[in-house]
């Protein structure tokens, strides 16, 4: 029986608007025994654990009772599921029997509790538990420990390399230093108070983040949101997706030593920013996003803002482009560093610029598709290289593609309220969005009051940090910043 037809054959629990099957511990056994469907995410509650698969234009998901603290691991198999194993065991407390990692990930051994979200949390750490990194072995090995405070205005990771010479054998991220607490703060919450915490998950992705948690509450209560409501979020995604994209392009450049593509990037990204600050009264567009619809329509004049920046990029970026082209020295740097084989992109399931720059075309907007892009086409530039250079590549096509919907989105605005009250119901749904990273994923299970007794969220960077620590290597030390920006996870999303 294939992974689908296991997953199928479980009993349904109502979840919308991808069913989701409660699996008896031999069927989960099975599934696990299998290496497709490719995994989406995977998370747990105080007595089952959970996981969601690609399937056909439509997501798969399994539940499984924990019993006695175990469930049978899913990552022998499926590499993408031994960080997410690990987070459970650190968050629920539930261990993944015959797991292929279970050193701590987020639990630092500085919480007032271990397994903070299980139903009886543990008592907090005797000793901080030191780190534990995986060996390498080879001739005039050396350890070089970065981090986890940098320089510059970043987050907090630390980054070990074994190195021989300058060239990197291997790469392990050490993460969770930026723990929020996220996913308990929102339990007995409703999704409108909670959608504030959504929000902030990884502040770059603020609306996607946010989008996709009222997506999925949205989902659970059956509400119906208005068409000039998906529309406004369209226009603030796109916003959000441009103004990443350009950041990235430019410290891309910058991180190569090439600074005038930053310095002209960096200034229309401040534009749209203001652009987005006339338009929704926040540069960012924080909490503009709420489970229903959106918290204010556009205001007077936001739209020509809008386009009258859109307008100043088009005009340069075939000059910005052609610089970035016209030189040997950037090209030296960014051409063949960092590949991500795309091998390993498939069995990752990596979304957004990482997967599109290694010939992994999956993109929510078109492939899970969701209003309003179900009336746009939304282009997926696509690339085969792999390495740092595909990826500027792919960000700056999705710039052009970007303006292109913004425009047709602004002119088609639809009349109409932009939000509606969310019902207080019981429910379970499930909210999918296209971020500039790639695709982000939201689950949440309601109780009848309306209130949150479970959540969990996905960011697309779960599947990307694995694959900076195998792309580094072969790379020598010097060539990391480049490519750790080129990939741009996000420390903060993986950290709840």
């Amino acid at each position: 029986m294939s992974g689908i037809d296991l997953i199928r054959a479980g009993s349904p629990q109502g979840c919308r608007p991808w069913e989701r099957h409660v699996l008896t511990i031999e069927q989960w056994s099975a599934l696990a025994a299998t290496s497709t469907p490719p995994l989406a995410g995977m998370w747990a509650d105080a007595t089952h654990v959970h996981a969601a698969f690609h399937g056909d234009r439509e997501l798969l998901v399994a539940s499984v009772t924990v019993a006695g603290g175990q469930y049978p691991a899913l990552s022998p198999l499926r590499p993408p599921a031994a960080w997410f194993e690990r987070m459970i065991r650190d968050l629920w407390g539930h261990a993944a029997k015959d797991a292929a990692d279970l050193r701590p990930w987020l639990d630092h051994g500085r919480w007032p509790v271990t397994s903070p979200l299980a139903a009886r949390p543990g008592p907090a750490h005797e000793t901080t538990p030191q780190p534990e990194f995986l060996p390498a072995e080879g001739e005039s090995l050396h350890i070089v420990p970065v981090g986890p405070v940098h320089a510059g205005t970043i987050e907090p990771g630390h980054f070990r390399f074994h190195a021989q010479g300058e060239t990197v054998v291997r790469l392990e991220a050490r993460l969770g230093y930026v723990h929020k607490g996220l996913l308990g703060l929102m339990r007995g919450k409703s999704p409108r108070a909670a959608a504030a915490l959504a929000a902030r998950i990884s502040g770059d992705s603020t609306v996607a983040h946010a989008t996709a948690f009222a997506r999925a509450a949205e989902a659970a209560t059956g509400a119906q949101v208005p068409p000039r409501a998906h529309a406004l979020r369209a226009v603030m995604g796109e916003v959000e997706r441009i103004a990443n994209h350009l950041n990235d392009i430019g410290f891309i450049c910058n991180d190569a030593a090439f600074a005038a593509p930053h310095a002209r990037t960096g200034y229309h990204r401040e534009m749209l920013m203001r652009a987005a600050y006339t338009a929704f009264g926040h540069r960012m567009m924080m909490d503009r996003v709420i489970p229903g619809g959106v918290s204010d329509d556009i205001l007077p004049g936001g739209d020509t803002a809008i386009l009258r920046t859109l307008a100043a990029i088009e005009d340069e970026w075939p000059t910005l482009m052609r610089v970035y082209d016209s030189y040997a020295s950037l090209a030296d740097r960014v051409a063949g560093t960092g590949i991500t084989r795309p091998e390993l992109v498939e069995t990752f399931a990596a979304g957004g610029v990482v997967g599109r720059a290694a010939g992994r075309g999956f993109d929510a907007r078109r492939d899970l598709v969701y209003p309003p892009y179900d009336d746009l086409l939304p282009g997926t530039p696509l690339r085969l290289e792999g390495d740092v250079d595909a990826r500027v590549r792919v960000r700056a096509e999705e710039v052009v593609v970007s303006m292109r919907l913004l425009r047709t989105l602004l002119a088609t605005l639809p009349e109409g309220p932009v939000a509606v009250p969310l019902p207080q119901a019981e429910g379970e749904g499930i909210g999918v969005v296209e971020g500039f990273r790639g695709d982000i994923l939201h689950w949440m299970r309601l109780d009848a009051g309306g209130l949150i007794t479970a959540c969990f969220a996905r960011d697309p960077s779960w599947f990307h940090w694995p694959l900076l620590e195998a792309g580094i290597e072969g790379n020598i030390i010097a060539d990391f910043p480049l490519f750790n920006k080129s990939m741009n996870g996000s420390y903060s999303g993986v950290d709840l």
